[in-house]
């Protein structure tokens, strides 16, 4: 078959995988590498509540979520770079907007508007990868690409603790401006992927009626939440991380490495869970994942009441936990996909919609809660186990744990 122009001028495998890799990694900087500096931006913005300061990361969260529902129809109409790259120029002026701000309502406003643009860059990464590869080829590159990524929420904390202890906070936000323009600059030699052929108009009709074919779809719906609501609690650890260590534990200076231990349960759980899924199928490995997840969740709730909670005790406990975020998001995301091979893009983009913006919410509802202990963020865990567990026996109609290809196909 003769090779498309788009290809023969693609980059290597190498670097294409760094690239894809590199504009996701966009979005954990804007998130991971604000925790250490919340108490400084808290003073800078004249926020006297300190639970006050989660929203900084609550309200980026929130704009992701929105934004999450309109990039995958605009990508597939104005091709994958006239997407990406506005919203990238996009990312800029909101970064260089947050380091101007001068109150908090105002960088709120500017930290939303950051979210609505930069849910793109992943909506994009993976429209582009689908352009070019499938079946296997297509998910050992998604793959490597999520690998690649992983590395950058271990290591933002990090990097915005380093640039605290050197500049005022601001400084973050020209870090992420810069970052923006480098992989504007780099993206120059990335063609655009969508095919002329390939090509849809924006039908507005046929996306609410996805829509509503998603939310009323038994099993799809109920996948869709419970995932919501686990990355609901994970959302309310990074909301409130970075209080926990400073203030429970009395240990801020450790706070970037205690952030990468936790997160390297994720990397972990991503790696292992791409060796096992097919062999044990994806509801025996994720709906296992959510009982281990909330045993977890007790033994957590046991910690912060024995008054005896170690920084370790709480890092080692939170690091399993969030791996089994792990396993339980990736296998929700395509049990809930399943019966929507001739609408994928729409059902994807709505359900990203609405479990981005279920979490969002949810995660700071659960920071809010903070008081000066583990105890709230431990419920927290265990209550979305709960919940999260009847919605999957509520979507699979009380069987779990089916083999791998005898789940039937779910009415509408």
């Amino acid at each position: 078959m003769t090779e498309s122009p788009q290809r023969s001028r693609m980059p290597g495998d190498r670097e294409m995988v760094f690239m894809m890799a590199m504009v996701m990694a966009l979005n954990a900087l804007a998130i991971d590498s604000m925790l250490p500096a919340l108490p400084a931006m808290g003073d800078g913005l004249g926020v006297s509540v300190a639970n006050d300061r989660q929203y900084i990361i609550s309200a980026y969260l929130l704009g992701i979520g929105i934004g999450s529902l309109f990039y995958g129809p605009l990508a597939d109409r104005f091709g994958r770079k006239g997407v990406l790259v506005p919203a990238l120029f996009a990312y800029i002026a909101f970064s260089v907007g947050c380091g101007l701000a001068t109150n908090f309502p105002l960088m709120l406003a500017l930290r939303f508007g950051h979210g609505v643009v930069s849910a793109a860059l992943g909506v994009v990464v993976v429209a582009v990868i689908r352009d070019l590869f499938a079946g296997d080829a297509m998910a050992k590159r998604l793959s490597l690409i999520f690998l690649v990524f992983m590395i950058v929420p271990i290591i933002a904390p990090a990097i915005g603790a380093g640039i605290v202890a050197v500049a005022d906070w601001r400084a973050i936000f020209i870090v992420l401006a810069a970052m923006g323009g480098v992989m504007l600059l780099w993206l120059r030699r990335l063609p655009e992927t969508l095919e002329p052929a390939n090509v849809r108009p924006l039908d507005w009709r046929t996306m609410v009626a996805g829509w509503g074919m998603v939310t009323r779809h038994r099993r799809a719906a109920g996948y869709m939440l419970a995932s919501g609501l686990m990355q609901g609690a994970l959302y309310g650890y990074l909301n409130s991380s970075e209080q926990i260590i400073g203030e429970v534990f009395d240990a801020r200076a450790l706070f970037p490495l205690v952030f990468a231990v936790v997160a390297v349960g994720i990397a972990i759980a991503n790696f292992s869970n791409a060796a096992i899924v097919e062999r044990f199928g994806a509801r025996r490995v994720s709906q296992t994942a959510v009982f281990v997840y909330m045993a977890v969740a007790l033994a957590q709730i046991a910690a912060a009441l024995s008054g005896g909670e170690t920084l370790w005790m709480f890092t080692l406990l939170m690091m399993v936990n969030v791996g089994l975020i792990g396993f339980i998001g990736s296998n929700f995301g395509s049990i809930a996909m399943e019966d929507f091979g001739q609408m994928a893009g729409i059902a994807s983009s709505y359900q990203s919609f609405a479990k981005t913006l279920l979490a969002a919410v949810a995660g700071a509802v659960i920071g809010q809660h903070y008081d000066g202990t583990t105890l709230p963020l431990a419920m927290a865990f265990l209550i979305a186990g709960v919940v999260g567990l009847l919605l999957v026996i509520w979507a699979e109609r009380g069987k779990l744990f089916t083999r791998p290809g005898t789940a039937p196909r779910a009415p509408f």
